[in-house]
């Protein structure tokens, strides 16, 4: 083996799971972040945990309103969740910019991108410092799937998202 850098080895664990962290802005509206970083942690109590930059607006919107929601994208949307993860929505409806048609979540005001394959509804319970991110560790109430959707996965590193198959 050779001395290789972190980055390089997300290079090597290819694919890695993609998510959109759908959170709620101050207009009522919902922002989408692209997260590759996300794992359960429970399922007794339901919980799990992603990690994002520290200067992610959605991050900061998780942090003042407590809710979130974990979607797992299909393949249908892929150019668009790569290019929810290189925009911010601090002046950026991503939503409008990458057209992607959205769908309410029953008991939640947050919505989801239409061709999701899971969506995990969650309310924040602590977050923590971990170098240049946040790992927020989230309660799970409610989960919803839809096998007819196929899953992203982020190859290549993340420089590509497709399917595993």
């Amino acid at each position: 083996m050779e001395k290789i850098k972190l980055p390089q080895a997300s290079k090597l664990t290819s694919p890695n799971p993609v998510s959109v962290v759908c959170t709620e802005k101050p207009d009522g509206s919902t922002n989408l972040a692209t997260v590759s970083w996300w794992m359960y942690l429970s399922f007794h109590p339901n919980m799990i945990a992603y990690a994002m930059a520290k200067t992610s607006y959605s991050g900061e919107m998780v942090r003042k309103n407590k809710k979130v929601i974990l979607a797992i994208p299909g393949t249908e949307i892929a150019e668009a969740v790569l290019g929810c993860g290189s925009t911010t929505g601090r002046d950026t409806d991503k939503i409008a910019k990458f057209g992607i048609e959205m769908v309410n979540v029953e008991g939640s005001s947050i919505q989801i991108p239409k061709h999701s394959r899971v969506a995990i509804v969650c309310n924040l319970k602590e977050y923590h410092e971990v170098g240049d991110h946040y790992l927020y560790i989230c309660d799970v109430e409610q989960v919803y799937g839809n096998e007819g959707e196929k899953a992203l996965f982020a190859w290549n590193g993340y420089s590509q998202l497709r399917s595993v198959e």
